[in-house]
């Protein structure tokens, strides 16, 4: 439960920035405009508001509403989420939206955006000023990576190590997992001392969402790094240092080998064999009906090299902007993938959004997530669809190219049908989380 509340807490403070961030984008551009902003809220409010306050010879209403579904500004002459159709019967006022040219309305509208992409260039590069970067260089993986069902149809085989991918050389961990991200024609591995080339199927990135332990991972020692207080592990004796070597005489050569026999022993005793102190040992372990006996493993930084580079404060930006930049591409280029029948089943509401965030409270991990999560939304947020910033983007180009302005009604016909389409996505994603979380 503690882990479930630290989970939601980092998602709604990492939403209510982005939001806040966003609309504090259409506002201050509409008051530079002389554009008259009516609300400004945190969270939407039909019917009633947690919070609400007007500062004297203010025209802005502050608020915070009880619906965390995003955030809004109410903009004075513009059909938005309000649907506010009396102002819009009234004598234009030069104070209003529509009464400013279209360039200037532009601006406003595409500012959330703006601002929600540079937040996330600010925040990567404050972790690269504060963090610096870590990476496990490739060449001392000595024993390899071990490879997904799906990697090994294509040609991959356990104990391939990564040379270079699309000709660019691979030498960083976890880098390199971007670069194959990107990639689009071959990968070159060493295996057993020969450089051998792989060429990447056109559909070899959509096959890989339906695996659930990722697309590769080092080949290490199977050890326990720590032993959860209370659980079956705990109960039948298990320690941390303990190097597991079998379940039920089936081999446990790598993690995934570990999860999967667990989890196909659901509710039942299994006999854990490993070596300790150089003995091999051998005990009854019950595995919850989760797939889960309570065990962490330690990771490959634990056998491998870490290197950490620190950037001062101005060498920090040129690594945010780089790594934005790159987010934003790898996000754009995985987005086209939710319009296959395997990628709308990964489409996650605010359960698998939240399962980002780790469960122990984490600034850098919280910031990272933050900043990712701010690019998500201003790509999201420039798509085409009406009811979001790219909708009215796309109406104010066609008025700029045409010179004529779309007919009111026809507007108002858009903004609802784009808010249907919004609300019937919001149903279907969250349904997904719902879905996943009934079959596990």
């Amino acid at each position: 439960m503690e882990s479930f509340l630290i989970k939601a807490f980092q998602l709604i403070l990492s939403l209510s920035i982005l939001v806040i961030v966003h609309e504090f984008g259409h506002f201050i551009f509409a008051r530079i405009y002389k554009v008259r902003v009516e609300k400004f809220y945190l969270f939407f409010n039909p019917w009633f508001s947690l919070f609400k306050f007007k500062p004297k010879n203010s025209e802005t209403e502050y608020g915070i509403g009880w619906l965390p579904l995003g955030g809004y500004v109410k903009i004075a002459g513009m059909i938005d989420e309000s649907m506010d159709k009396e102002q819009m019967k009234q004598p234009v006022q030069e104070w209003e939206f529509r009464a400013k040219s279209a360039p200037k309305r532009l601006m406003i509208m595409i500012a959330g955006v703006l601002f929600n992409f540079l937040l996330a260039l600010f925040i990567y590069s404050m972790i690269s000023f504060k963090w610096g970067s870590s990476y496990i260089p490739l060449q001392e993986a000595k024993n390899g990576l071990y490879f997904c069902e799906t990697a090994h149809q294509v040609g991959f085989q356990d104990g391939d190590l990564f040379v270079s991918i699309d000709g660019v050389p691979a030498e960083k961990y976890p880098e390199v997992t971007r670069q194959f991200i990107d990639a689009d024609k071959e990968v070159t591995v060493l295996r057993d001392g020969q450089e051998v080339t792989i060429p990447i199927p056109e559909d070899f990135k959509l096959r890989l969402m339906s695996e659930e332990n990722g697309f590769f991972d080092f080949i290490i020692p199977v050890v326990i790094d720590t032993v959860v207080a209370n659980r079956p592990a705990q109960a039948a004796g298990l320690m941390v240092g303990d190097s597991i070597v079998s379940i039920n005489g089936l081999p446990v050569q790598k993690f995934v080998d570990l999860s999967e026999i667990l989890r196909n022993n659901s509710g039942k005793t299994v006999d854990f064999s490993f070596f300790r102190n150089d003995s091999l040992q051998t005990l009854p372990v019950t595995v919850d009906t989760a797939g889960l006996v309570g065990i962490g493993m330690r990771g490959a930084d634990h056998y491998l090299p870490v290197k950490h580079v620190q950037y001062g404060f101005f060498e920090s930006f040129p690594k945010g902007i780089k790594r934005g930049i790159n987010m934003l591409s790898s996000y754009v280029g995985d987005t086209k993938m939710i319009f296959s029948k395997e990628g709308a089943k990964q489409i996650g509401g605010f359960g698998t959004i939240g399962s980002i965030f780790p469960d122990k409270w984490d600034w850098q991990r919280f910031w990272e997530m933050t900043a990712f999560l701010s690019i998500a939304l201003a790509f999201m947020n420039i798509l085409p669809i009406p009811a979001l910033d790219g909708g009215h983007v796309l109406f104010l180009l066609y008025e700029v190219i045409t010179r004529r302005t779309p007919n009111e009604k026809f507007m108002e016909y858009a903004q609802i049908t784009g808010m249907a389409l919004l609300f019937g996505l919001l149903l279907y994603a969250n349904g997904n989380d719902l879905f996943r979380f009934l079959i596990k």
